[in-house]
């Protein structure tokens, strides 16, 4: 950027340098018909020009590079900060409107933050230096000239104000367009299986024509002040010449020096033009900057009080004292409240309750995808907030229900949490998920691509892919989101089979809505609006008249319920 800005004072002191040779052709070759004269600052001015289109050349490349590495060091430090920020953050955006920021609003102020400041540079040398000059020569037109620049800036303001806002409106409707197509493409079997194509198509068109529409508007004001501009120059040129003429009709001015300064009057009218059009320009810009910082302002994952060192590695004890926590801090009701709990290594506790009780919640807490708005979670009695984020998520695992594949090989997929890892390692775990066998059979084996989140597989494959991905992993804290229940017979049977394996010698967290996949666990915790309210093995809880006896009852009420009741010598009863 320096050598281009050095490369453009050159090319405006040889473009201030050509009205004077012309003045000097005028009056002095011309009148004095000496052909080696014209001979000579023909030459002359034929090298001026291969010069400046040399330097012309060097500058165009130079803020070429700029512009690209410029574009490309936001986009880098956009995505990095949006890969840093809390999940709270994307819970409440729309992944396609995050996309339009990181592409479409960049581009938008591309030519700002790299053309912009020489085109300034070259505006102000060139007024100054032109003003300077033709002072020099006739102080009365210099004056008259400089009197049409207040008007200049007036209509300026006024047009860039407006496009501002248009231009901000513009890349709204943009983002939402963008964010509907990335809708329809992600969920492309749910719009075929509703034969819905003619909605998205109306939909996604819907926000075309809108962005169409304001673009029209902004593109009409635009196309309106640039002719304003060029009508009052072209006006100051004909009232120049007007007065001009007077003088040299009357001796007050050479030809040459007529010529010269209307040579200058282009000169410097021109990048008053530019001056215009440029403020307009960034008055645009600024609103697609806006965006941008809106998401740069953003804190990133939680910030830290005091310093914080590396979590150890860790035996697995897990303990929440006291934990209560608000998505907002207004809302009137707690996901979760008072919870005390403490979970000693190697043990398997399944949460279990109706939609909506915190379950998910309360195991978000563990790897800090959200903080407690009260209390303290700790891990082998550490303070969690009070150690590195990537040291302790390396050592917490998580297999979600809806699981997420890249759209790469399955080796890159099995390695995403260990990046280098061997071969045999990778196959070690694949094995241990009871994934190998159908890895081998598909074309490729495993480096065949599963295509995006993992379309070429099914539900059981992927779910044994995620699994391998944990095993490599090693993570001391396991986190099992529901992770059977969109799954079928023989799928599941293959899945719970390889997370039995996963879960031996782990801290585990089961969520289950089917209750027959955690009968086997160490202990089952009872979640109902927010609290814990039973606490137990299954055997025991049966026994109990509590929640989880209801819940075992509606999914199983003909099998071993009864025999229960009959047992115990109560009768069947209905849980309130």
């Amino acid at each position: 950027m320096a050598v281009a800005s050095v490369a453009q004072l050159f090319w405006s002191a040889i473009s201030l340098s050509l009205p004077l040779a012309v003045r000097y052709l005028v009056d002095s070759i011309f009148v004095s018909r000496d052909q080696s004269q014209l001979n000579m600052v023909s030459l002359a001015l034929v090298a001026l020009f291969i010069f400046q289109g040399v330097i012309a050349y060097g500058q165009t490349y130079l803020l070429a590079f700029v512009a690209q590495r410029v574009v490309a060091d936001l986009r880098l430090n956009i995505h990095g900060h949006m890969l840093g920020l809390p999940l709270r953050f994307f819970n409440e955006r729309r992944t396609g409107e995050m996309v339009s920021r990181v592409t479409n609003d960049v581009t938008v102020i591309q030519g700002v933050l790299t053309e912009a400041p020489l085109n300034l540079l070259r505006q102000v040398i060139t007024i100054i230096g032109g003003l300077a000059l033709m002072l020099s020569m006739n102080w009365r037109l210099t004056l008259l000239v400089i009197g049409l620049i207040p008007s200049l800036i007036l209509i300026a303001v006024f047009f860039g104000r407006r496009l501002e806002r248009l231009s901000t409106i513009v890349q709204d409707r943009l983002a939402d367009a963008t964010a509907a197509l990335e809708e329809a493409l992600s969920g492309i079997r749910v719009v075929k299986s509703f034969t819905q194509e003619k909605f998205e198509r109306q939909r996604f068109g819907q926000q075309i024509e809108a962005t169409f529409s304001t673009a029209m508007r902004r593109a009409r004001l635009r196309s309106a002040f640039v002719p304003l501009i060029s009508l009052l120059a072209f006006c100051a040129l004909v009232v120049i010449l007007w007065f001009g003429g007077q003088q040299v009709i009357s001796g007050g001015l050479t030809p040459g020096e007529l010529i010269a300064f209307l040579f200058y009057m282009v000169l410097v009218g021109g990048p008053m033009g530019e001056f215009a059009s440029l403020y307009s320009q960034i008055r645009e810009a600024s609103g697609a900057a806006q965006r941008i910082f809106e998401i740069m302002q953003v804190l990133p994952e939680p910030q830290e009080s005091q310093p914080t060192q590396p979590l150890p590695p860790v035996r697995g004890q897990v303990r929440f004292a006291g934990v209560s926590f608000r998505y907002e801090d207004g809302d009137p009701k707690a996901v979760l409240e008072d919870i005390d709990l403490l979970v000693p290594p190697d043990q398997v506790v399944a949460l279990v309750g109706p939609s909506g009780v915190g379950k998910t919640t309360l195991v978000n807490l563990i790897p800090r995808f959200f903080d407690p708005t009260r209390g303290v979670v700790e891990i082998d009695g550490r303070d969690i907030r009070k150690v590195t984020l990537p040291s302790l998520r390396s050592q917490i695992g998580l297999v979600p229900q809806e699981t997420f594949l890249f759209a790469g090989t399955v080796r890159e997929n099995i390695a995403y949490g260990r990046p280098g890892v061997s071969q045999v390692e990778i196959e070690t775990a694949a094995k241990a998920a009871y994934a190998h066998d159908f890895i081998q059979q598909a074309p490729g084996g495993y480096e065949a691509v599963i295509g995006e989140r993992g379309v070429r597989l099914s539900a059981g494959q992927r779910q044994r892919l995620a699994i391998a991905r944990a095993l490599l992993k090693d993570p001391r804290i396991l986190i099992l989101d529901e992770a059977t229940s969109a799954l079928d017979t023989e799928s599941e049977r293959w899945v719970q089979a390889a997370l039995e394996r996963l879960m031996q010698g782990r801290t585990t967290f089961v969520i289950a809505h089917r209750l027959s996949t955690i009968q086997h666990a160490d202990r089952i915790l009872v979640l109902q609006e927010g609290r814990i309210v039973e606490d137990g093995a299954h055997a025991e809880l049966l026994e109990h008249a509590g929640l989880y006896r209801h819940l075992w009852r509606l999914q199983f009420a003909s099998t071993e319920l009864p025999e229960i009741d009959r047992q115990l010598g109560v009768e069947a009863e209905t849980y309130e």
